[in-house]
Order: C-alpha cells, then sequence, then structure tokens
C-alpha cells in the first residue's frame, strides 16, 4: 500500500511537470551581459576571464582586468553588430563606461554592444 502512494506521488509529480511546459531559458546559459576592460582612453584592453570549457555553458565566473577598468557590456543579438572601433567610439565609451555598465548606452543610434562568447 505504501509503495503505491510513493508511485502515485510520483506519477501526479511527474504529470505536472509535463503540464508547465519546458522551463524558460535561463540567464546564466545564455548570458545578456559580458565584461570587458576599458582604459583611460576608452579603447578595450584584454581581459582574463574563468569559466566553464563549454559551447554550451557561455557563464564567465569570474573577470579580471590587468589593465583598465571591468566595466558590464551588453551582448548583441540577432542581427546587430558592435559599432566599429575609433577614435569618436572610444571617447563615446568612456564617458558611458563612468558608471560602470554600457548597457542602455548608444553610440550613433546603435547599442554599445559587444560579441557573444561563443559565436
Amino acid at each position: 500500500m505504501r509503495n503505491a502512494m510513493i508511485v502515485s506521488a510520483f506519477a501526479v509529480s511527474a504529470l505536472l511537470t509535463a503540464a508547465a511546459g519546458p522551463a524558460p531559458r535561463s540567464a546564466q546559459t545564455d548570458p545578456d551581459t559580458r565584461s570587458i576592460c576599458v582604459d583611460v582612453s576608452g579603447r578595450t584592453v584584454p581581459i582574463a576571464c574563468d569559466g566553464p570549457a563549454s559551447r554550451l555553458d557561455r557563464t564567465e565566473d569570474f573577470c579580471r582586468c590587468r589593465a583598465g577598468r571591468l566595466v558590464e557590456a551588453p551582448v548583441c543579438r540577432g542581427d546587430e553588430r558592435p559599432p566599429a572601433d575609433n577614435v569618436a567610439m572610444d571617447r563615446a565609451r568612456r564617458a558611458a563606461s563612468q558608471d560602470g555598465s554600457l548597457v542602455g548606452d548608444s553610440f550613433e543610434g546603435r547599442p554599445m554592444c559587444i560579441s557573444p562568447r561563443n559565436p
């Protein structure tokens, strides 16, 4: 009797899980932002990030800058492309990164996004 109750509880749980549909995409497996390093002139400099060795898991556990300041930047989506790097973009990036983030900032009408980690 007890085994039948346990089995029926698992069956009801499985039915409710199946009825709920697929789980939404996790922000950790497909991040909307990435960290970059911006130096005092506004140029991006190399960043060192530790993360899992997986093409599926695109998270970055810990990032550090050897030179420059750590800034969060949005990842380009769909057919978006990062703005071209030039002196005007460097100046705009330097001004926009003062708050530690480029999320919501734009340059010449285009978002200041960066390429995804594993394209």
